[in-house]
């Protein structure tokens, strides 16, 4: 539509414009063309701004009010700073000054048109997202760089907590039952310019009251002139899926332990039964069976996951420390307590205590322990009054304390207090089929630790870690297989990188089957060596070694 006061200046566009297959429509004044608009849609509008009857500023106003994505172009003998500022600032276009000349107006006509088009595109995209965004039943979070909510999803508000109102609010800022936990993935996905997803995320839900599981995927959004983008995050809600996981397929891991084992499957299930309860827990079991780690997963499934998690080993310190350790002391309570001292027992307030080797303290302290178990209380050293502490207490120890209990070295009503709720974690000899996924699980580790590629553990080392009893357990596994690692000048473990222990754990008519191994490998071969050692899963020197040393003659020979 062109709109102006002048019929010669309409015809003169109109003539240029239509033979390009433009229909143009025209307008002699600003109500005409403000009818014009409230009837018909229009692609593009050339209004004059000084006319008899008003404005096109009128016009321009109105087009924007019902037309929003129909681009106007001002034009006008009178050009001033004012009228051009104020059309522009009503969202105008474009800003010409008569005369117009025709490549001039074709040139404004067709960035108009395609700035309506792109506009257009722009609009489909974003309502089609808003309707992903309202039909998705994942909840959708994007943030900028500085992890401001853009926008979100209905969705959003169900599983996350997240308000509706949220956006332009700093993810750091908004008030989540959840604790803002999702905040570590956004956080590393837009530093790192990767995709992060996490499964089996614990939140709390919407409601804060009940326990969810959630997967997290978070992809960065692309980078705008050399600075880190934003990030979209996808929050699925997978509550009933992972319990019916746990209760249709054993795990072969949890809590950082490993193994898949019946005795593996049984601690596992004890942990859960324990999240979000107080109760006091006694873990035994040999040095190197992970009790640390049972401590720390009952922590970490307690309900007290975001509050301090303090470790102590009553072993290592010694009788006339420990009590200072555990309760703290006050200035003056003994020769260099030159200030007061927070204890373990303070400082794990609200959280969790694990009392490590705690067959070890002495009957005196075992009656301060008794104490604090009973009254939740304690009393500093050389202090008079008493500190109330909420404090979940997991102990752990590698001594049966119920044998320590009938030899008077343990009391019984301490144990008692201890063991309200007793796990025992199996030792590895207990377990040996838990021993494979162990290796893959440490070989993950130590490559990463290392920086080295080592792929697998030949099937031989495999026969002597199975056959070795492990006294020191888990911890004796991992020590073993870093020896290995560093011994190791190949992608495989091999018998010879095994500490020396372990490879004495082969029993000397272990060899025979090795040497038929190896014939055999040799006659399926036809003699080459090379293919041979290949089906054997270990390296032609080593082949060569094991010849020699089990007396092995060359095919043929």
């Amino acid at each position: 539509m062109i709109v102006d006061d002048e019929a010669a200046i309409r015809s003169s566009l109109a003539i240029v414009l239509e033979p390009l297959g433009y229909v143009v429509t025209q307008a002699a004044n600003v109500a005409q063309a403000q009818s014009l608009v409230s009837a018909l849609e229009y692609d593009l509008i050339l209004t004059d701004i000084v006319m008899p009857d008003g404005s096109g500023l009128d016009v321009l106003r109105l087009s924007r009010s019902q037309q929003e994505l129909c681009p106007v172009v001002m034009i006008t003998g009178s050009p001033g700073v004012e009228s051009a500022s104020e059309a522009l600032r009503l969202g105008a276009f474009d800003y010409v000054s008569k005369p117009v000349f025709p490549e001039q107006i074709v040139h404004v006509v067709r960035r108009a048109l395609e700035f309506r088009r792109l506009s257009q595109e722009r609009e489909r995209f974003r309502n089609d997202l808003e309707a992903i965004f309202t039909s998705v039943r994942d909840a959708i979070v994007s943030v900028d760089r500085d992890l401001r909510v853009v926008s979100l999803n209905s969705a959003a508000t169900a599983i996350c907590g997240i308000a509706r109102d949220s956006a332009g609010k700093s993810f750091y800022d908004l008030e989540l039952p959840c604790g803002r936990k999702c905040r570590g993935p956004l956080e590393t996905a837009i530093h790192t310019r990767r995709p992060v997803e996490t499964r089996y995320f614990k939140c709390r839900g919407a409601s804060g009251l009940d326990e969810q599981y959630v997967s997290v995927s978070v992809a960065p959004c692309g980078p705008s002139r050399g600075q880190a983008g934003g990030a979209v995050m996808v929050v699925r809600d997978e509550t009933s899926l992972y319990r019916l996981e746990k209760r249709q397929q054993p795990r072969s891991s949890s809590f950082g332990l490993i193994g898949k084992s019946l005795q593996m499957q049984m601690v596992y299930s004890m942990i859960d039964r324990l999240a979000g309860v107080p109760s006091t827990v006694l873990v035994q079991g040999e040095n190197g069976t992970g009790k640390e780690l049972i401590a720390a997963a009952l922590h970490a499934n307690g309900g007290r996951e975001g509050r301090p998690f303090v470790k102590v080993n009553c072993a290592a310190i010694a009788e006339t420390l420990l009590e200072s350790e555990l309760f703290g002391h006050v200035r003056g309570a003994f020769t260099g307590a030159v200030r007061d001292k927070i204890g373990v027992f303070e400082k794990a307030n609200g959280g969790t205590l694990f009392l490590d080797e705690v067959g070890e303290i002495s009957p005196q302290m075992q009656v301060k322990l008794l104490r604090v178990l009973q009254e939740r209380e304690f009393v500093k050293v050389g202090g008079s009054a008493p500190v109330k502490v909420d404090v979940r207490i997991v102990a752990a120890t590698n001594k049966e304390l119920a044998r320590e209990v009938d030899a008077g070295r343990f009391r019984q009503d301490l144990y008692y207090r201890l063991k309200v709720v007793e796990l025992t974690v199996p030792a590895l000899r207990d377990r040996s089929e838990d021993l494979p996924c162990l290796v893959e699980h440490f070989v993950r580790r130590l490559n990463a630790k290392l920086e080295r590629q080592v792929a697998s553990v030949s099937e031989e080392a495999m026969r002597l870690l199975s056959r070795y009893r492990w006294p020191g357990n888990v911890r004796e596994l991992e020590h073993a297989l870093e020896h290995a690692f560093i011994m190791c000048g190949t992608r495989m473990i091999l018998p010879e990188h095994l500490p020396e222990v372990v490879r004495g754990s082969l029993a000397p008519g272990d060899l025979l089957p090795m040497r038929e191994r190896i014939a055999e490998a040799l006659a399926r071969s036809g003699g080459n060596k090379s293919r041979a050692a290949r089906t054997l899963n270990i390296d032609r020197k080593t082949l060569y070694r094991k010849m020699r040393e089990l007396s092995i003659a060359e095919p043929g020979s």
